[in-house]
Formats: C-alpha cells, structure tokens, sequence
C-alpha cells in the first residue's frame, strides 16, 4: 500500500522524482556549431568531432551524460550566459570581447588562422586581400580580424563556414579566412581549392563558461588537466589530424 502511495506522490511531483538519466543535473549541455570540422560536424544525424569527444571526456569525469546543441556560431556565447547551455565548444577563441561576457577555461588546443582561395586565383599573399571580397563566419576571430585589416565593406559574413566556401566556389567572393584544420576539410572536398602557403593568425581555444558558474570553471579544468595528463586529449586530437 505504501509503494502505491509513494508512486501516486511522483506522478504528482515528477520533479522531485524523476529517474536519475532524466534529471537536468545529470546532463551536461554543450552549445556548439557543427559545421566546423574536424572540430565538429554532422556524420549522418549525429555531432562528432573533436570538440565532442573532449566535451565527452569532461563530462565523462563530472559523472554527467553530454547532450550536444547545434546552434548558429552567433547563439553560443548567449546560450552559455543565459543559462540555455553549460558550456561552448566549437572552436572558440579566447579574446577580450568575448571575456566581458563569459568565462573561459584553460587553453586546449592552438589554432592558425588561414585563407582559402580558387585553384586559378591571383591572391598569392596576405597583401593581395587588399580590396577584395573575403568571406567569414560571423562573429569569429576570422570575422573580427579581416574587418580591422581589410574594412567591413570588403567582408561578407556568413552563418558557417560550409556557406562561405559555397559563395567562394560560385564567385560570389575572392577568398576565405577560416581556421586552418576546417580550411583543410573543406579543400579536400573541393579540389578547385587551395589554402594559402601563410598564416593569417595563430589563436588559442578554449571551453567557454558563464561568468558566475566558478564551480564549473574549476571542475572543466581540473578535468582538462587530467585528460592532458594522461594522454586523452592528445589521443582524440590524433583521431581526426593526421600528424608527421
């Protein structure tokens, strides 16, 4: 008789008692834009890539499930700040403009900024950018940096990378400044492409938090530096680069 009264009790407070796997709590939500691999993208209906799987292995160390948010690269931050995501991975630069909003963790991977261009292009070096049409993701270092150095009226800002390369393919713009690992991807699958033998800029990525969660802070680096640690970060960075 009790059992019976216990459950009628839940299945009027489901809140307070909900199964452990459906309980908030136990999941730890990453906010991110899949289409920036390898760090992450689509492979069929499912987000992988090595954003992921590092988030995977934090949340693995929390004793939490990662559920994954597939959001404009714009959103994240917001999402993050206004409590909608615990966290942001998605290749995401440590800037001051982004540190009067959000937290960050420790670095966990350095990025180097580079231009795509056509195959036949005369763009040869940076100083060739000057005056042409230069496509970005919005809101991204790549975006930030190009507006400073080649004017806003000489920047087309898209909504991810994958649309950029379209608009470059079909003429649309005369290059793209992307990060080096994405630029290589979407080179591989468009041969009448090539990345610039130059760096445009090298960055540091990290794990973006909201600024009043300092307990999560501590634990994402403390996890962090225990993956570093015993190999697990450089393990899963070697799954989707090939290095020399």
């Amino acid at each position: 008789m009790k059992k019976i009264f216990v459950l009628i009790l839940c299945l009027a407070a489901l809140t307070s008692c909900s199964f452990s796997s459906e309980n908030p709590d136990n999941v730890l939500i990453m906010a991110t834009n899949a289409y920036f691999p390898p760090y992450e993208y689509y492979d069929g209906n499912k987000i992988v890539g090595i954003d992921v799987d590092i988030a995977e292995a934090i949340a693995k160390k929390l004793g939490q499930q990662l559920k994954v948010e597939d959001m404009e690269f714009d959103s994240i931050i917001t999402a993050v700040s206004t409590d909608k995501a615990d966290i942001g991975l998605a290749g995401i630069t440590v800037i001051d403009d982004r540190l009067q909003n959000i937290n960050f963790s420790d670095t966990y991977a350095t990025a180097v900024q580079s231009v795509i261009v056509k195959s036949d292009s005369n763009i040869k070096k940076l100083e060739d950018l000057s005056k042409k049409m230069i496509g970005v993701q919005l809101n991204t270092t790549a975006d930030i940096l190009a507006v400073k150095d080649y004017g806003k009226n000489y920047v087309n800002q898209y909504n991810n990378g994958n649309d950029a390369i379209i608009a470059l393919t079909s003429g649309k713009i005369d290059a793209v400044i992307i990060d080096n690992e994405p630029a290589k991807n979407f080179v591989a699958a468009n041969k009448n492409l090539k990345i610039l033998d130059t760096n445009y800029a090298v960055e540091k990525y990290a794990i973006c938090i909201a600024k009043e969660n300092t307990e999560l802070l501590e634990k994402i680096n403390n996890a962090l530096a225990e993956l570093n640690a015993d190999g697990t970060l450089k393990k899963i960075v070697d799954n989707y680069i090939l290095t020399d």
